[in-house]
């Protein structure tokens, strides 16, 4: 009987695809749920502000609609696809084209009356200045 290692990141990685490819068989391209594509988003803090972009290329600002609490933001749009046709022949694509919707959970309170937006080149920057009793908030830490 042979000793065989085991190797868990193998697992996870088997496990990642099987899920992979149960999710691409339920809706491969969003129309059953209405999404089409989910914009990557990066936040970065600084000690008076988060800042947020998101990648949404081949979109225009007024195709965006940003909508902010004090937790949270969500962003959401759609990306309209150009009407084109052949005569005998199909046409393929691989762009992702239809609805989104994104909603980003921020760690900390924000003053939604202050948020700035700009849109240019495909990336969307949002400016979250944090709420006046976040920036101050000091925590005393107990040593043991």
């Amino acid at each position: 009987m042979a000793l065989i290692r085991w190797e868990p990141f193998r697992e996870i990685d088997s496990l990642q695809r099987e899920m992979n490819r149960l999710f691409e068989s339920l809706s491969p391209d969003g129309e059953r749920t209405g999404i089409a594509f989910a914009p990557p988003a990066e936040l970065d803090e600084t000690p008076d502000a988060f800042d947020l972009k998101l990648e949404v290329p081949g979109m225009e600002p007024n195709d965006l609609d940003i909508e902010v609490t004090a937790e949270a933001v969500r962003i959401s749009g759609e990306r309209r696809s150009e009407t084109r046709s052949e005569e005998g022949g199909t046409t393929r694509t691989e762009f992702r084209y239809g609805k989104f919707s994104r909603v980003i959970p921020l760690p900390a309170k924000i003053q939604n009356t202050e948020v700035k937006a700009d849109y240019k080149d495909g990336i969307l920057k949002v400016h979250l200045p944090k709420a006046d009793e976040e920036k101050h908030k000091v925590f005393k830490v107990s040593v043991s």
